[in-house]
């Protein structure tokens, strides 16, 4: 039995493959202690590890000097209470997952000479992956084409994009029955953090529907707390039948029940969608410098899993005529839940977990 040490910021786009990793490991009789930030509150509680321990760590602004020297100081003393931490657990390998909560313990795990793997979500690869390439000893990768990883020598590895036991238990399940007049379920989430432009156009192109085809419509969607009575009261007004919270504890079974998806296009949204097979309108998170979210989606659309716009061109009348379309014909519903299971590596977790081990033991 091995220790081993996984970093992950407090997002569900890096702790989910975190998440996926650590209930593999476990299984596999090792032990697991997750390294993050103070945002992991939303998940701690879930996650499989003998220890979490929170190290403080800040994304430096190179705009603004001020923020950037508190930033470096934070990191600082986030790598030394790190390398305290690891030096107590004495971990055989460490995996970074991305984000710059990574930043601290994994430049501390280099500093101890402690091996370690960044593990990369997303098309694009992240600028804290980048800044910490030099310290790693392997990049696994989620999607054969990875822009800039060409740029790094390191070893490079595809294993895909792991997810949680809760998503594999459910993959594999049928797209639910479309009947001519049966209901219609439409999922809406704009990930961990939600999304305001969803709560503006999605309830204002549901009401530009005709009243037979929202009639059926059974929707499910994610808001911001502050949205969620103005969002509430357009569906009323619209009488569409609408369950709404802030966060869905059980996002995985609502995607499976799901018809199609509107939603943005993070590293877990799309590995999810693909493990389950479900279609998607997808909507890339804008002003993004990397633009990783709008790569995600486009292998997605290559794929003939998803359809794709730029939040800033998309209005209530273009999404309800795109709605109309896909709402009244199945088949191209079905055929793109087929088409997103191609995106996935359904032992994408068995691939990254044997890469850890091998590494641990010194393996290229």
């Amino acid at each position: 039995m091995s220790t081993f040490a996984l970093m992950a910021g407090g997002t569900g786009g890096h702790l989910f493959p975190a998440m996926a990793l650590a209930q593999e490991l476990r299984r596999r009789g090792h032990e697991i202690h997750l390294v993050t930030d103070e945002r992991v509150s939303h998940y701690g509680a879930e996650f499989p590890a003998s220890g979490i321990h929170v190290v403080p760590a800040a994304t430096p602004s190179i705009r603004n000097p001020i923020k950037f020297l508190k930033a470096g100081f934070t990191i600082l003393g986030g790598t030394g209470t790190a390398i305290g931490v690891l030096r107590e657990i004495k971990p055989a390998a460490v995996v970074g997952f991305g984000g710059y909560p990574c930043f601290p313990p994994f430049l501390a795990a280099s500093v101890l000479r402690i091996p370690g793997i960044l593990h990369e979500q997303n098309a694009v690869m992240g600028r804290a992956n980048r800044a910490l390439a030099r310290f790693a000893k392997v990049l696994a990768m989620s999607f054969a084409q990875t822009a800039h990883a060409d740029k790094f020598k390191l070893d490079k590895v595809l294993v895909g994009n792991p997810v949680r036991d809760r998503v594999r238990a459910i993959a594999g399940m049928s797209y639910p029955a479309l009947a001519e007049d049966g209901p219609i379920n439409l999922l809406v989430f704009g990930g961990s953090q939600g999304a305001r432009a969803f709560s503006d156009i999605v309830p204002a192109a549901i009401a530009e529907l005709d009243e037979p085809l929202r009639r059926r419509l059974v929707v499910t969607q994610q808001c911001r707390e502050e949205d969620l009575d103005r969002v509430a009261e357009a569906y009323r007004a619209a009488r569409v039948n609408v369950e709404l919270a802030g966060f869905f504890t059980d996002l995985p079974e609502r995607i499976v029940s799901s018809h199609l998806v509107i939603g943005r296009a993070g590293a877990s949204t799309i590995a999810e969608l693909a493990a389950l097979g479900r279609p998607s309108i997808l909507i890339p998170l804008p002003g993004s410098l990397d633009q990783d979210q709008k790569a995600n989606a486009l292998v997605m659309e290559k794929a003939g899993g998803a359809w794709v716009f730029d939040q800033a061109t998309l209005s209530p009348q273009s999404l309800a005529t795109q709605l109309h379309e896909l709402l009244n014909a199945p088949d191209r519903l079905r055929a793109a839940a087929s088409a997103a299971l191609s995106v996935g590596m359904p032992d994408a977790v068995e691939r990254l977990a044997d890469l850890v081990e091998q590494t641990a033991k010194g393996q290229s």
